[in-house]
C-alpha cells in the first residue's frame, strides 16, 4: 500500500512538473556514482544530493562531468552526522544510502570505522527516516550470507558473515528490518554480488588487475585463486536500485545477481588475454583469514515481481571495462597511489 501510494503521489507530482529529489550517500565511490550518472543522464524528472564524507573509496574525479548541473547538489559529510543529515533528508523524497566502510582486508586489520559507518551510521539515517516518513533504500552485499557450497542464497537464507565488514552490514540489515517492523518505516534492503564496471576503486580484483598488467607489474592472487563470485555489471545493478525505489514493496528485501559465476583466476587470465598479456605476471600469496570460497545469490525474486534481468553480458562488460580504465589516464593518475601496494582483494 505505502508503495503504490508513493508511485501515485509521483505520478501527480510529475503531472505539476515535480522533479523527485534523492538523497544519495556515498555518492563518490564505485556504485554509487555510477548510480548519479545514470539516473541524471537518463531520468530527467530526478535531482540528487550527494552526501560523501570522502573517505578511503571516495573519489571527486568519479563525478566531474556533473558538478555543473542544476538537478545535482554535493555535500561533505558524514552520515553519523545526526544535524546534517536531518536537514538533508528534509529536503528529499527518498534516500539510497551507498554510503559504507567496504573493504574486507581494512576490516580485518581495523574493524573500528566499519562499526561506525556501516552500523551507527545507518542507525542514524533510520531514525531521521522514522521521524520524516521518507522512504528508505539500502544497499547490503552478498557477504552477509558468507561462503556458500553448492547452493545459492534467496532472500530468506540465513546469515553467516565471515568478516568484520559483512558482519557489520548484516547488522545494518536487522536495524532496517526492526525499524520496519516496530516503527512502520518505508524501508528496503538491496543485495548485490560483486559489481564490475567504470570508476571501481583500484584495490578491488578487476581494476587492479588491468592497471598492473597495463604496467606489466605482478598481480598478486590470494591463496589458489579458485574463489568463486558472481560478476554483476555496475550499470545492471543500477537499474535494479531504480526498480526498487519506484516498485519495491515495503520491508522487502531483493538479492540482485546475474547468475555468471567465474573463479579469480579465470577472471585474471581473461584480462590478461583481452590486454595480450601472459600468465607469467600472476603471483600467488598467502591467503587472508576466513576468505570465503564461493558467494552466490538467487535473483528470481526481483526478476519476477519487479521485472528486472541484467542487460549486459560478461563478455560485453568486461571489454567494456577494460577499455574505460585504459581510455581514462586522468582517472587513473587520481588513484595511483593505492595501485603501488602489492594487497590483493576480496
Amino acid at each position: 500500500v505505502i508503495c503504490y501510494d508513493l508511485i501515485q503521489d509521483f505520478i501527480k507530482k510529475q503531472v505539476t512538473n515535480f522533479i523527485m529529489k534523492l538523497l544519495v550517500t556515498g555518492g563518490l565511490g564505485f556504485i554509487g556514482s555510477n548510480f548519479i550518472l545514470k539516473i541524471l543522464s537518463e531520468y530527467k524528472d530526478f535531482s540528487i544530493i550527494n552526501v560523501d564524507a570522502e573517505f578511503f573509496g571516495s573519489n571527486k574525479k568519479n563525478l566531474e562531468r556533473v558538478e555543473s548541473s542544476p538537478n545535482y547538489q554535493y555535500v561533505k559529510g558524514n552520515i553519523t552526522n545526526h544535524n546534517l543529515m536531518e536537514n538533508l533528508i528534509s529536503q528529499c523524497d527518498a534516500v539510497v544510502n551507498f554510503a559504507a566502510e567496504s573493504f574486507v582486508d581494512r576490516s580485518i586489520s581495523d574493524p573500528n570505522p566499519f562499526l561506525i559507518s556501516n552500523i551507527r551510521g545507518t542507525f542514524t539515517l533510520l531514525e531521521i527516516i522514522k521521524a520524516t516518513k521518507k522512504r528508505f533504500i539500502q544497499v547490503s552485499t552478498d557477504e552477509v550470507y558468507g561462503s556458500l557450497k553448492l547452493q545459492s542464497a534467496d532472500e530468506y537464507f540465513r546469515f553467516n558473515p565471515s568478516s568484520p565488514y559483512a558482519a557489520t552490514k548484516a547488522a545494518a540489515e536487522h536495524l532496517v528490518n526492526s525499524y520496519v517492523l516496530t516503527y512502520g518505516c518505508d524501508c528496503i534492503i538491496t543485495r548485490c554480488t560483486n559489481n564490475y564496471g567504470p570508476r571501481q576503486f583500484a584495490e578491488k580484483l578487476i581494476p587492479k588487475t588491468i592497471l598492473l598488467a597495463k604496467q606489466n607489474r605482478k598481480i598478486p592472487v590470494y591463496g589458489d585463486g579458485k574463489n568463486i563470485r558472481d560478476w554483476l555489471f555496475v550499470d545492471d545493478h543500477c537499474n535494479a536500485i531504480i526498480q526498487t525505489i519506484l516498485e519495491g514493496k515495503t520491508g522487502e528485501s531483493y538479492n540482485i545477481s546475474d547468475g555468471n559465476e567465474l573463479d579469480n583466476l579465470t577472471i585474471i587470465n581473461k584480462i590478461l588475454s583481452t590486454m595480450d598479456k601472459t600468465s607469467d605476471l600472476i603471483e600467488f600469496v598467502e591467503d587472508r583469514p576466513g576468505h570465503d570460497l564461493r558467494y552466490s545469490l538467487d535473483s528470481s525474486k526481483i526478476r519476477k515481481e519487479l521485472g528486472w534481468s541484467p542487460k549486459t553480458n560478461f563478455e560485453d562488460g568486461i571489454t567494456k571495462t577494460i577499455s574505460w580504465y585504459l581510455s581514462n589516464e586522468s582517472w587513473l593518475d587520481s588513484i595511483s597511489d593505492s595501485i603501488t601496494k602489492k594487497t590483493p582483494w576480496k
